[in-house]
Protein backbone atom coordinates (compact mmCIF):
# COMPACT_ATOMS: atom_id res chain seq x y z
CA UNK A 1 0.00 0.00 0.00
CA UNK A 2 1.73 3.44 -0.88
CA UNK A 3 1.03 6.19 1.53
CA UNK A 4 0.41 9.26 0.70
CA UNK A 5 -2.40 9.69 3.44
CA UNK A 6 -0.50 12.67 6.20
CA UNK A 7 2.91 13.69 7.00
CA UNK A 8 3.20 11.94 10.40
CA UNK A 9 2.60 8.73 9.45
CA UNK A 10 6.38 7.35 9.45
CA UNK A 11 8.68 7.42 12.55
CA UNK A 12 11.21 10.05 12.97
CA UNK A 13 14.23 10.70 10.32
CA UNK A 14 17.29 8.18 10.84
CA UNK A 15 19.43 10.66 12.22
CA UNK A 16 16.92 11.79 15.04
CA UNK A 17 16.74 7.73 16.07
CA UNK A 18 20.13 7.35 16.12
CA UNK A 19 20.65 10.42 18.14
CA UNK A 20 17.53 9.31 20.81
CA UNK A 21 20.27 5.43 20.89
CA UNK A 22 23.05 7.22 21.41
CA UNK A 23 22.16 9.26 24.48
CA UNK A 24 19.60 6.74 25.56
CA UNK A 25 21.82 5.33 28.44
CA UNK A 26 22.93 8.97 30.12
CA UNK A 27 21.57 10.09 32.72
CA UNK A 28 19.52 13.35 32.38
CA UNK A 29 17.94 16.13 34.47
CA UNK A 30 14.38 15.73 33.58
CA UNK A 31 11.42 18.53 32.24
CA UNK A 32 13.11 19.75 29.45
CA UNK A 33 16.80 20.92 32.42
CA UNK A 34 18.96 18.56 30.34
CA UNK A 35 21.63 19.33 28.39
CA UNK A 36 19.96 18.53 25.16
CA UNK A 37 17.05 20.43 25.91
CA UNK A 38 19.18 23.79 26.33
CA UNK A 39 21.55 22.64 23.31
CA UNK A 40 18.58 22.83 21.38
CA UNK A 41 16.91 26.16 22.49
CA UNK A 42 20.49 27.60 21.36
CA UNK A 43 20.09 26.27 18.07
CA UNK A 44 16.70 27.60 17.37
CA UNK A 45 17.45 31.11 18.52
CA UNK A 46 20.49 30.87 16.70
CA UNK A 47 18.16 29.68 13.45
CA UNK A 48 15.41 32.22 14.01
CA UNK A 49 18.12 35.59 14.57
CA UNK A 50 16.37 36.01 18.10
CA UNK A 51 19.00 35.87 21.07
CA UNK A 52 16.66 36.88 23.65
CA UNK A 53 13.54 33.76 22.45
CA UNK A 54 12.34 32.08 24.82
CA UNK A 55 11.65 28.49 23.48
CA UNK A 56 9.94 25.33 25.02
CA UNK A 57 9.36 21.86 24.21
CA UNK A 58 5.40 20.72 24.23
CA UNK A 59 3.95 17.21 23.88
CA UNK A 60 2.31 18.02 20.32
CA UNK A 61 -0.03 20.37 18.16
CA UNK A 62 -2.76 20.29 19.76
CA UNK A 63 -1.50 20.94 23.55
CA UNK A 64 1.07 24.05 22.08
CA UNK A 65 -2.17 25.36 20.67
CA UNK A 66 -4.00 25.29 23.63
CA UNK A 67 -1.76 25.86 26.29
CA UNK A 68 -0.22 28.80 23.89
CA UNK A 69 -3.80 30.48 23.64
CA UNK A 70 -5.27 29.25 27.46
CA UNK A 71 -1.68 31.49 28.44
CA UNK A 72 -2.12 34.52 26.53
CA UNK A 73 -5.65 35.12 26.63
CA UNK A 74 -7.72 36.58 29.58
CA UNK A 75 -11.18 34.90 30.96
CA UNK A 76 -13.61 36.89 28.55
CA UNK A 77 -11.05 37.06 25.01
CA UNK A 78 -11.47 34.79 22.42
CA UNK A 79 -9.19 33.75 19.66
CA UNK A 80 -9.88 34.83 15.94
CA UNK A 81 -8.96 32.45 13.55
CA UNK A 82 -9.84 31.14 9.50
CA UNK A 83 -12.93 28.87 9.77
CA UNK A 84 -11.00 26.14 8.53
CA UNK A 85 -8.32 26.71 11.18
CA UNK A 86 -6.71 23.68 12.78
CA UNK A 87 -7.94 24.75 16.09
CA UNK A 88 -11.66 25.60 14.83
CA UNK A 89 -12.23 22.22 12.45
CA UNK A 90 -9.52 19.08 13.95
CA UNK A 91 -8.66 19.24 17.69
CA UNK A 92 -11.88 18.76 19.17
CA UNK A 93 -12.58 21.34 20.64
CA UNK A 94 -9.65 21.61 23.14
CA UNK A 95 -9.18 25.16 22.05
CA UNK A 96 -13.00 26.15 23.47
CA UNK A 97 -12.48 23.50 26.18
CA UNK A 98 -10.23 25.66 28.03
CA UNK A 99 -12.87 28.46 27.89
CA UNK A 100 -11.85 30.66 25.15
CA UNK A 101 -14.14 30.79 22.28
CA UNK A 102 -12.56 30.44 18.72
CA UNK A 103 -13.86 33.63 16.40
CA UNK A 104 -14.08 31.99 13.10
CA UNK A 105 -13.82 34.39 9.77
CA UNK A 106 -14.55 32.99 6.45
CA UNK A 107 -11.28 31.90 4.71
CA UNK A 108 -9.75 31.96 1.65
CA UNK A 109 -7.86 29.11 0.31
CA UNK A 110 -7.16 28.52 4.12
CA UNK A 111 -5.95 31.86 5.03
CA UNK A 112 -7.52 34.99 6.40
CA UNK A 113 -6.41 38.84 5.07
CA UNK A 114 -5.91 42.01 7.61
CA UNK A 115 -8.58 44.10 6.73
CA UNK A 116 -11.02 41.40 7.26
CA UNK A 117 -9.20 41.17 10.62
CA UNK A 118 -9.60 44.66 11.50
CA UNK A 119 -12.91 45.03 10.40
CA UNK A 120 -13.88 42.60 12.49
CA UNK A 121 -11.90 44.57 15.39
CA UNK A 122 -13.21 47.24 14.82
CA UNK A 123 -16.81 46.19 14.30
CA UNK A 124 -17.07 44.45 17.70
CA UNK A 125 -15.81 47.66 19.26
CA UNK A 126 -18.22 49.98 17.74
CA UNK A 127 -21.05 47.45 19.30
CA UNK A 128 -21.91 49.63 22.46
CA UNK A 129 -22.74 46.44 23.82
CA UNK A 130 -19.18 44.44 23.07
CA UNK A 131 -18.55 44.18 27.06
CA UNK A 132 -21.18 41.69 27.17
CA UNK A 133 -19.61 39.86 24.00
CA UNK A 134 -16.24 37.76 23.50
CA UNK A 135 -13.00 40.68 23.39
CA UNK A 136 -10.79 39.62 19.97
CA UNK A 137 -7.95 38.99 22.28
CA UNK A 138 -5.45 37.13 19.70
CA UNK A 139 -5.27 36.67 16.35
CA UNK A 140 -4.17 32.85 15.31
CA UNK A 141 -2.94 31.84 11.96
CA UNK A 142 -1.29 28.70 10.60
CA UNK A 143 1.83 28.57 8.20
CA UNK A 144 0.92 26.54 6.12
CA UNK A 145 -2.65 26.68 6.25
CA UNK A 146 -4.83 23.60 6.22
CA UNK A 147 -5.31 23.79 2.30
CA UNK A 148 -1.09 23.96 2.11
CA UNK A 149 -1.14 27.45 0.92
CA UNK A 150 1.21 30.23 2.61
CA UNK A 151 1.21 33.83 3.35
CA UNK A 152 3.62 36.20 1.80
CA UNK A 153 5.61 38.42 4.16
CA UNK A 154 3.24 41.17 2.93
CA UNK A 155 0.21 39.46 3.50
CA UNK A 156 2.15 38.65 7.67
CA UNK A 157 3.77 42.32 7.88
CA UNK A 158 -0.28 43.67 7.26
CA UNK A 159 -1.98 41.14 9.88
CA UNK A 160 1.01 41.83 12.51
CA UNK A 161 0.46 45.95 11.88
CA UNK A 162 -3.34 44.88 12.72
CA UNK A 163 -1.93 42.89 15.82
CA UNK A 164 0.16 45.77 17.01
CA UNK A 165 -2.58 48.59 16.54
CA UNK A 166 -5.23 46.65 18.49
CA UNK A 167 -2.45 45.23 20.91
CA UNK A 168 -3.48 41.87 20.92
CA UNK A 169 -1.04 39.55 20.17
CA UNK A 170 -0.41 37.29 16.45
CA UNK A 171 0.24 33.58 16.98
CA UNK A 172 1.12 31.59 14.14
CA UNK A 173 0.89 27.67 13.96
CA UNK A 174 4.05 26.26 12.62
CA UNK A 175 2.89 22.31 12.55
CA UNK A 176 4.21 22.38 8.93
CA UNK A 177 6.81 25.11 9.17
CA UNK A 178 9.45 23.86 7.55
CA UNK A 179 7.48 22.59 4.44
CA UNK A 180 6.21 26.18 4.28
CA UNK A 181 9.68 28.18 4.47
CA UNK A 182 11.18 25.49 1.82
CA UNK A 183 8.36 26.10 -0.97
CA UNK A 184 9.53 27.16 -3.83
CA UNK A 185 7.29 30.12 -3.72
CA UNK A 186 7.85 31.08 -0.26
CA UNK A 187 9.47 34.87 0.33
CA UNK A 188 9.84 34.26 4.30
CA UNK A 189 12.85 32.77 6.05
CA UNK A 190 12.28 31.40 9.93
CA UNK A 191 14.05 34.78 11.32
CA UNK A 192 10.69 36.66 9.58
CA UNK A 193 8.56 34.42 11.29
CA UNK A 194 9.91 35.51 14.80
CA UNK A 195 10.19 38.93 13.64
CA UNK A 196 6.60 38.86 12.50
CA UNK A 197 4.42 37.95 15.10
CA UNK A 198 4.45 36.88 19.08
CA UNK A 199 4.62 33.59 19.55
CA UNK A 200 4.71 30.77 17.01
CA UNK A 201 5.99 27.25 17.52
CA UNK A 202 8.07 24.75 14.99
CA UNK A 203 6.78 21.60 14.19
CA UNK A 204 8.60 18.48 14.85
CA UNK A 205 5.54 15.68 15.03
CA UNK A 206 5.06 16.26 11.07
CA UNK A 207 8.45 17.07 10.39
CA UNK A 208 11.24 14.30 11.01
CA UNK A 209 10.71 13.91 15.12
CA UNK A 210 8.87 11.43 16.73
CA UNK A 211 6.63 13.94 18.10
CA UNK A 212 6.91 17.17 19.99
CA UNK A 213 6.56 20.84 19.18
CA UNK A 214 8.98 23.64 19.94
CA UNK A 215 6.90 26.96 21.43
CA UNK A 216 8.73 30.17 20.58
CA UNK A 217 8.26 33.42 22.61
CA UNK A 218 9.88 36.35 20.20
CA UNK A 219 9.19 39.41 22.23
CA UNK A 220 9.91 39.17 25.91
CA UNK A 221 6.28 38.45 26.35
CA UNK A 222 6.27 34.53 27.79
CA UNK A 223 3.40 33.93 29.71
CA UNK A 224 4.44 34.22 33.79
CA UNK A 225 4.87 30.66 35.18
CA UNK A 226 4.21 29.09 31.69
CA UNK A 227 6.45 25.99 32.50
CA UNK A 228 3.51 25.17 35.28
CA UNK A 229 0.41 26.21 32.84
CA UNK A 230 1.72 23.82 30.38
CA UNK A 231 2.16 21.20 32.51
CA UNK A 232 -1.39 21.98 34.04
CA UNK A 233 -2.76 20.81 30.71
CA UNK A 234 -0.74 17.82 30.70
CA UNK A 235 1.86 18.96 27.52
CA UNK A 236 5.29 18.55 29.86
CA UNK A 237 7.41 15.52 29.62
CA UNK A 238 9.05 13.99 32.52
CA UNK A 239 11.57 13.00 30.53
CA UNK A 240 11.84 16.17 28.49
CA UNK A 241 14.96 15.09 26.99
CA UNK A 242 12.61 13.08 24.68
CA UNK A 243 12.37 16.57 22.77
CA UNK A 244 15.72 17.88 23.48
CA UNK A 245 16.84 15.52 21.44
CA UNK A 246 14.92 15.41 18.73
CA UNK A 247 14.79 18.80 18.20
CA UNK A 248 18.98 19.09 18.68
CA UNK A 249 19.62 16.75 16.10
CA UNK A 250 16.73 18.54 13.98
CA UNK A 251 18.57 21.89 14.38
CA UNK A 252 22.15 20.28 13.66
CA UNK A 253 24.17 20.64 10.24
CA UNK A 254 20.39 22.65 8.75
CA UNK A 255 18.34 18.79 8.66
CA UNK A 256 14.97 20.52 9.14
CA UNK A 257 15.19 22.45 6.34
CA UNK A 258 17.11 19.74 4.11
CA UNK A 259 14.27 17.41 5.02
CA UNK A 260 11.66 19.65 4.41
CA UNK A 261 13.13 21.07 0.98
CA UNK A 262 12.81 16.88 -0.33
CA UNK A 263 9.19 16.79 1.03
CA UNK A 264 8.53 19.81 -1.46
CA UNK A 265 10.78 18.21 -4.31
CA UNK A 266 8.42 15.08 -4.09
CA UNK A 267 5.43 17.02 -3.80
CA UNK A 268 6.19 19.01 -6.68
CA UNK A 269 6.78 15.36 -8.66
CA UNK A 270 3.83 14.01 -7.32
CA UNK A 271 2.05 17.41 -9.07
CA UNK A 272 3.11 16.44 -11.81
CA UNK A 273 2.69 13.09 -12.22
CA UNK A 274 -0.95 14.32 -11.21
CA UNK A 275 -1.52 16.92 -13.86
CA UNK A 276 0.18 14.43 -16.38
CA UNK A 277 -2.68 12.07 -15.93
CA UNK A 278 -5.23 14.29 -16.14
CA UNK A 279 -6.88 15.28 -12.60
CA UNK A 280 -8.05 18.42 -11.62
CA UNK A 281 -6.93 20.29 -8.68
CA UNK A 282 -8.87 21.91 -6.12
CA UNK A 283 -6.63 24.64 -5.70
CA UNK A 284 -3.08 25.81 -6.07
CA UNK A 285 -0.97 24.82 -3.16
CA UNK A 286 2.82 25.01 -3.16
CA UNK A 287 3.70 22.65 -0.33
CA UNK A 288 3.76 18.92 0.57
CA UNK A 289 0.20 19.12 0.22
CA UNK A 290 -2.05 18.38 -2.87
CA UNK A 291 -5.61 18.86 -3.11
CA UNK A 292 -7.39 16.77 -5.96
CA UNK A 293 -11.09 16.27 -7.41
CA UNK A 294 -12.09 12.89 -7.57
CA UNK A 295 -15.17 11.16 -8.81
CA UNK A 296 -16.40 8.96 -6.04
CA UNK A 297 -16.14 5.85 -8.04
CA UNK A 298 -12.46 6.54 -8.50
CA UNK A 299 -11.62 7.40 -5.55
CA UNK A 300 -13.12 3.46 -4.37
CA UNK A 301 -11.07 1.97 -6.56
CA UNK A 302 -7.76 3.98 -6.09
CA UNK A 303 -7.72 3.58 -2.22
CA UNK A 304 -7.05 -0.01 -3.23
CA UNK A 305 -3.59 0.12 -3.55
CA UNK A 306 -3.19 4.05 -2.25
CA UNK A 307 -3.78 6.05 0.94
CA UNK A 308 -4.42 9.66 1.08
CA UNK A 309 -7.17 11.64 2.74
CA UNK A 310 -10.79 12.51 1.92
CA UNK A 311 -10.86 16.36 2.12
CA UNK A 312 -14.42 17.25 1.52
CA UNK A 313 -17.36 16.61 -0.33
CA UNK A 314 -17.55 18.55 -3.64
CA UNK A 315 -20.34 17.67 -5.13
CA UNK A 316 -22.71 14.48 -5.19
CA UNK A 317 -20.58 12.34 -7.63
CA UNK A 318 -17.10 13.96 -6.76
CA UNK A 319 -14.81 14.25 -3.80
CA UNK A 320 -11.90 16.19 -2.48
CA UNK A 321 -9.07 14.27 -1.70
CA UNK A 322 -5.62 14.90 0.08
CA UNK A 323 -2.16 13.59 -1.43
CA UNK A 324 0.55 14.83 1.48
CA UNK A 325 4.00 14.30 0.91
CA UNK A 326 6.66 13.87 3.85
CA UNK A 327 10.45 14.41 4.34
CA UNK A 328 9.95 10.61 4.52
CA UNK A 329 8.36 10.09 0.94
CA UNK A 330 11.01 8.31 -1.56
CA UNK A 331 10.90 9.33 -5.10
CA UNK A 332 10.28 5.75 -6.03
CA UNK A 333 6.73 5.77 -4.12
CA UNK A 334 5.80 8.80 -6.63
CA UNK A 335 6.63 6.35 -9.41
CA UNK A 336 4.55 3.36 -8.25
CA UNK A 337 1.80 6.25 -8.10
CA UNK A 338 2.25 7.28 -11.87
CA UNK A 339 1.78 3.57 -12.64
CA UNK A 340 -0.96 2.51 -10.51
CA UNK A 341 -2.94 6.13 -11.92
Amino acid sequence: MLSFDCDYVAGAHTKVLQKLVETNLESLSGYGEDVYCKSAREKIKKACNCEDADVYFLTGGTQANLVIIASLLDSYEGVISADTGHINGHEAGAVEYTGHKILALPHHDGKIFAEEIEKYIKTFYENDSHSHMIFPGMVYISHPTEYGTIYSKNELEKIYEVCKKYEIPLFIDGARLGYGLMSKESDLTLPDIAKLCDVFYIGGTKVGALCGEAVVFTKNNTPKNFVTRVKQHGALLAKGRLLGVQFDALFSDNLYFEISKHAIEMAEKLKSVLKEKGYRFFLESPTNQQFVILENKKMDELRKNVSFCFWEKYDENHSVVRFATSWSTKEEDVEKLRKIL
